[in-house]
């Protein structure tokens, strides 16, 4: 059990992390700068996205789509829900500070970068052919082909 949910809670705690960062960076380098928190902001979801990105195609080598799309929904759940809930108080803010369109904006935006993080990731591995499924028929491939060839070349017995 520990086996499975301890990477969830450490990968989830990543993301949490690089949304801290970026908070703060936020806060203390560009406290009156509005557009470069945008930009903060940005380059924090660029950057959540490309670690789901990382972890679809890490795992989709290794493991069956329905094994690892479980976890991955898992940590981005969790990472979200810290992310919009517990995120703003390390900048000094509260949750609906700025209304509730601002707080399901944020959410629709984590979710929008994360998912689409995890398809960019996982239809890289499909196309470079690299994914469990392509070669799990690969391998099939080639012991159905083993298993066709003869195994020796044997004369014809027929005398002229």
């Amino acid at each position: 059990m520990r086996n499975r949910w301890l990477p969830v809670g450490v990968l989830a705690g990543v993301l949490f992390l690089v949304n801290v960062v970026a908070r703060l960076v936020g806060r203390f380098a560009f406290d009156d700068d509005l557009s470069a928190q945008d930009t903060v902001s940005t380059i924090m979801f660029i950057v959540i996205g490309l670690i789901t990105a990382v972890l679809a195609f890490r795992w989709g080598r290794a493991r069956p789509l329905d094994s690892w799309s479980g976890d991955l929904v898992a940590i981005v759940t969790t990472a979200m829900l810290l992310t919009v809930l517990a995120g703003p108080f390390i900048s000094g803010d509260s949750p609906f500070r700025n209304g509730a369109g601002a707080f399901f904006a944020q959410i629709w935006l984590y979710l929008g970068f994360t998912i689409g993080g995890a398809i960019l990731g996982y239809l890289v591995l499909m196309v470079l052919g690299w994914d469990y499924r392509s070669q799990s028929l690969k391998r099939y491939e080639e012991n159905r082909l083993a298993a066709a060839r003869p195994t020796k070349n044997r004369r014809s017995t027929i005398r002229r």
